[in-house]
């Protein structure tokens, strides 16, 4: 496997909760790096970057000796206007874990490595995936057809198969992973890491208002609707949520990518994957990854038997 051995201290499962915004935060972050996997949160859930550096001590102040590390999203995009102040507030904390979206810079990279840390970036399809790869970055992050949030259309065999031929880093698929024996398949598909998002909306520590939790629970993947109205860039909402904002899915209008107009637009309109079909309940993150342990174990048990 392709971890970076900074990431495999105490790592239980090769699972990282996605960063989500205005989703993850320090109670989120904490109790899933305490079970044993890697827990992450857009520093942008913080208001100013004060508090984002509050966060990270807060974080490192709760986790217990046995916790897996963390990691941090920075969005690098020109109308982000903290990634500089952001980004050198995780220098000095030392972040074991950068996630950068938007945008691979080789600036970044370096100045994440140079205290020793791992970049991971999101990519969607095979030429962004070439672009960081070139930038130096650790691992990519697939976000293939049905993930949550900002997605891909690429069928998860066909991205893995086809990235894992020119990179030689760190893999980490996303895109409808909600059990263990997910994560099993992912591993099995040439992934290192399975990237949870849509899974952890819907626990008590999740800062997701309680109707987007339980709409998570009743949504299925035909309730998810493809779009870039929203923030300029294709992702993926659950329809009820849309039709509640007043955006008609069979009418979907333009729109230009813009910072702070997105901010706005996710406090209300929610985002899931097609995943959410499989997720039926709101338990405790503790609970929850006890449970994707279980079942990754009964899955590799599985496997072994129909094997032999």
């Amino acid at each position: 496997m392709a971890i970076p051995p900074s990431l495999q201290t105490n790592l239980a499962l090769p699972v990282i909760a996605a960063p989500m915004f205005l989703v993850s935060g320090p109670d989120l972050v904490v109790e899933t790096c305490n079970a044993g996997m890697i827990g992450t949160f857009p520093s942008l859930n913080q208001r100013t970057t004060e508090g984002y550096r509050d966060w990270l001590q807060e974080i490192k102040g709760r986790q217990s000796p046995q916790a897996a590390a963390f990691g941090v999203n920075h969005i690098v995009h020109p109308t982000n206007p903290r990634l500089i102040a952001d980004l050198t507030v995780s220098v000095e904390e030392k972040v074991p874990l950068i996630i950068t979206s938007l945008g691979a810079v080789r600036d970044v990279v370096d100045a994440v490595h140079g205290y020793g840390g791992v970049v991971f970036h999101d990519i969607a399809n095979i030429r962004h995936a070439r672009k960081a790869a070139e930038a130096g970055v650790d691992g990519l992050i697939l976000v293939a057809n049905g993930a949550g949030g900002h997605a891909g259309v690429i069928n998860p065999f066909a991205l893995v198969g086809e990235v894992r031929r020119f990179f030689e880093g760190t893999i980490i698929l996303s895109g409808c992973l909600s059990t263990g024996s997910d994560v099993a398949a992912a591993l099995m598909m040439g992934a290192d890491f399975a990237y949870m998002g849509t899974r952890f909306i819907a626990t008590r520590e999740s800062l997701a208002d309680p109707a987007y939790k339980q709409m998570v629970v009743d949504a299925g993947a035909s309730d998810i609707t493809y779009t870039p109205a929203v923030s300029g860039i294709p992702a993926n909402f659950m329809t009820p949520s849309l039709i509640a904002n007043g955006i008609d899915p069979k009418t979907l209008p333009e729109h230009k990518l813009d910072m702070g107009e997105e901010a706005k637009a996710w406090k209300t309109v929610w985002s899931a994957g097609q995943g959410a079909g499989n997720v039926q309940d709101i338990p405790g993150v503790a609970d929850l990854c006890a449970r994707l342990k279980a079942e990754f174990a009964e899955a590799r048990q599985k496997f072994q038997e129909r094997v032999a």
